[in-house]
């Protein structure tokens, strides 16, 4: 009989989780975005009149503080994966943009913390400004790869036959909470900041993080905590060794017993996947008695590693092509500098005594994400499942596609717009005005926005689902952290391409294509090269995809059958 202790933490385990756990996962992911995201619209600004920087130097600040923000999060993952747990990491992440924001803060407080007009910065006020950009990177780390995983924690339920559609609407309502978030941040952080000045402007955000890790912790009671697994790294890296120490042996037959599966007890073995065999070589037994213990474990795992540790790193291996074509994309999303410059140029009136803020104008694309998932999770996917089969209608990659696709058209249309901006400017004699508003409505970037916003929410919301079904479950917060690097990548590249055009056209005296004058600069260009680059890239993911295969396919296990005394292949085992 089953120890009462045993019954009641099962049933306590059951308890716990779901529904009743969303308000308070969400309000820390959503506090954080709108304190985030309220900061970075409106940065280029406070980075442009607070420490004289020119327009160049502060959009490439800016790409790598986001670069940073999303390679955090790999870290964070690891860490949350392997050793703390995703709980833990997100109160440490939380409690670290804290600090960054009240650091923040503290450059508008302090009236020697930000050079006079037409200075240069000193190295101690610099200090300050990116210390507070490096302790929101990491409490960014913590936060951004661990939510989401752990929210699919409360639902994730293997025994529930609809898990995986529970799960697409978790990850689609859960993107379309941190859009209301991210709207919030860029209509009322930014107006905030805009009417009440940087001090009331950067004490909002610090005061909504400091609710939000409140809020988290009052949830503790109620959520599930997935237990932490060995460290990911030292498992990959020891099926690596292992296969270059067994490079010489001869693969065993599919139907032999050959490989090294840990649970020698198990009916249920599984045969290492043909492609990158020669990983397979990490998990073949060469001699029972000398590489296994007494209790089946491997003797020197640095020498024989389970097939399901060869499968896990087999899996991450297979992702990294389609997920470097996320890269590009990442550059466009990522483009929020330039477009507020280029509003405050334009004419930004609603009424006769209201306008828009410069920094705002990104709402139109998190708008146009939030009303498309609605739209697809709840009106689209079912019709589409009829035609394709299939209950997330469309495949991940197809998602993914389309969003690379309308990437591209959101660059042309930003390029056309600034090109009838600059056009409009040269005519009316500003060209060495390029603080003076141009006669034309700043309306037109809505089509940009709203492109930029639908291609979000196809390809990133395809490549978290994508990574988070492609890889195994105990890489949870790496499979989402993957979407976040391929971020951080975009924002490098981003960098290196404004710093490259600055650098290659300027070059004889010529005016830089990025200027600090708008209406000399030729920043309709510049977007003419990134839809270039976003072009040969979607041809790069056609190719990707094609080597990839079916995301849908499944390993060929063995199961032994003890009582009839012979083994037999079963190809259609779910993996």
């Amino acid at each position: 009989m089953m120890p009462v202790t045993s019954v009641n933490k099962q049933e306590s385990s059951r308890l716990k989780g779901g529904l009743i756990t969303m308000p308070f996962i969400i309000a820390n992911e959503a506090f954080e975005k709108v304190a985030s995201f309220g900061l970075l619209n409106n940065m280029i600004i406070y980075l442009v009149t607070g420490y004289n920087m020119d327009y160049a130097k502060g959009a490439n600040v800016l790409f790598l503080w986001s670069a940073v923000s999303n390679f955090m999060p790999i870290l964070g993952a690891f860490i949350s994966d392997s050793y703390l747990g995703r709980f833990l990491v997100i109160t440490l992440g939380s409690v670290s943009s804290l600090a960054g924001i009240v650091l923040l803060w503290l450059t508008a407080m302090l009236p020697y913390a930000k050079p006079n007009p037409g200075e240069q910065a000193s190295h101690a006020q610099l200090c300050l400004l990116f210390g507070s950009f490096v302790l929101m990177s990491i409490g960014a780390g913590g936060i951004r790869p661990c939510s989401l995983a752990f929210g699919a924690d409360q639902f994730n339920k293997e025994d529930n036959p609809n898990n995986a559609r529970v799960l697409q609407s978790f990850f689609n309502w859960y993107y379309a909470s941190v859009g209301v978030s991210i709207m919030i941040a860029v209509t009322l952080i930014v107006y905030i900041q805009d009417k009440f000045g940087w001090k009331v402007g950067f004490g909002v955000p610090a005061a909504l993080v400091l609710l939000s890790i409140v809020l988290f912790l009052l949830g503790f009671p109620l959520y599930v905590r997935a237990k932490t697994y060995q460290s990911l790294l030292t498992t990959c890296a020891q099926v690596v060794v292992a296969a270059m120490k067994n490079r010489g042996l001869k693969l065993p037959s599919k139907v032999g017993d050959g490989w090294f599966h840990q649970d020698k007890d198990s009916k249920i073995i599984v045969v290492p996947s043909e492609k990158l065999r020669f990983l397979n070589k990490a998990c073949i037994i060469r001699n029972r008695d000398k590489d296994l213990d007494s209790d089946g474990s491997a003797l020197d795992p640095w020498t024989l590693c389970t097939v399901t540790q060869v499968e896990d790193l087999k899996s991450v291996i297979r992702v990294l092509p389609i997920w470097s074509t996320g890269i590009m994309i990442a550059v466009t999303i990522s483009q929020v500098a330039f477009p507020v410059l280029q509003a405050k140029t334009m004419n930004r009136h609603l009424t006769s005594k209201f306008q828009i803020p410069a920094g705002s104008f990104s709402v139109f694309g998190i708008l146009t994400l939030t009303i498309w998932v609605a739209i697809y999770d709840r009106i689209l996917v079912p019709i589409i499942a009829k035609y394709t089969g299939r209950p997330r209608g469309l495949t991940n990659k197809q998602r993914m596609g389309i969003g690379l696709v309308i990437s591209c058209m959101a660059l042309s249309a930003s390029a056309l717009v600034e090109n009838a901006r600059r056009t409009r400017a040269i005519r009316e004699g500003l060209i060495d005005n390029p603080v003076a508003v141009v006669n034309i409505s700043a309306m037109w970037l809505i089509i940009q926005h709203c492109l930029t916003g639908l291609a979000e929410a196809f390809n990133a919301i395809g490549q978290i689902e994508f990574y988070y079904s492609q890889l195994p479950k105990t890489m949870g917060s790496i499979a989402v952290a993957l979407f976040a690097l391929g971020m951080a990548v975009g924002n490098l590249v981003g960098s290196l391409i404004v710093t490259v055009l600055d650098e290659v056209t300027k070059r004889g005296g010529r005016e830089s294509w990025v200027t600090n004058n708008l209406n000399r600069g030729r920043y309709d260009n510049y977007y003419w090269v990134l839809t270039i680059l976003c072009t040969l890239n979607f041809v790069y993911f056609l190719g990707c995809c094609w080597l990839y295969g079916d995301e849908d396919e499944l390993l060929p296990v063995l199961t032994k059958v003890s009582n009839e005394g012979h083994e037999k292949e079963e190809k259609d085992l779910e993996k």
